[in-house]
């Protein structure tokens, strides 16, 4: 059976998100907010008829993933492919931090945002090789028609500019547990809904009004 259609999980909302820090790699936990998104998460995503689900393995997806785990009924499939993009010295700082302490490195980022490698971390070119043969690896494992993978901002949106037609990377911000569709027709993945958070009833993401504007997270 090919896999045609695949689920794209945004983690849910931690402390960091909150207050608009960006978290790379950091083992954050969820918080009692982010808790209660991955329970409502989990009721919608138990009719969704996932056969399988793969996870990043930092620690606010891995908690995301065993809430969903206690409804769908199997267990995740950790891969640190699927994780978000290592911003090393920049972690745990804000967007105006990071704008205001590290002028010139922040300017090489506006310059070349596809292959700025941010200190002692990764580019978005980075990130796109690896999500791109991780997802490669999924599809050859062939575990069902309908795939989950809960995953990060920036992986997804690189995971999306590479496999669909004039997908804009700007084009929108991910909520905390935003569901992401995308379906295969004759070989070509045809986005089917992007962030979509209408099972979160009353749990909407919290954004960060200029991390909205800033799709690049590290979240």
């Amino acid at each position: 059976m090919t896999v045609n259609r695949v689920i794209l999980i945004r983690p849910g909302e931690t402390e960091w998100n909150r207050q608009g820090r960006w978290q790379g790699w950091v083992a954050n936990p969820l918080s009692d907010y982010g808790r209660a998104q991955a329970k409502s998460l989990a009721r919608y995503i138990r009719n969704i008829g996932l056969s399988a689900l793969y996870a990043s393995d930092t620690r606010r997806a891995v908690e995301t993933a065993e809430i969903l785990a206690e409804t769908l009924g199997f267990t995740p499939i950790y891969d640190q492919r699927w994780r978000e993009r290592d911003i090393g010295a920049w972690q745990g700082m804000t967007l105006e931090e990071i704008r205001s302490w590290n002028v010139e490195e922040y300017k090489q980022l506006q310059a070349d945002i596809e292959n700025y490698r941010v200190p002692e971390g990764e580019s978005r070119a980075d990130v796109r090789q690896r999500v791109n043969e991780a997802f490669n690896e999924i599809l050859a494992a062939d575990k069902g028609s309908t795939v989950g993978i809960l995953t990060h901002t920036t992986s997804t949106h690189m995971l999306l500019h590479s496999l669909v037609p004039d997908y804009n990377i700007y084009s929108g911000v991910l909520g905390n547990t935003a569901v992401t569709t995308i379906h295969r027709e004759d070989d070509q993945w045809k986005l089917v809904a992007l962030n979509d958070v209408s099972h979160l009833e009353g749990l909407r993401s919290r954004y960060v009004q200029e991390l909205e504007q800033n799709n690049d997270s590290g979240n």
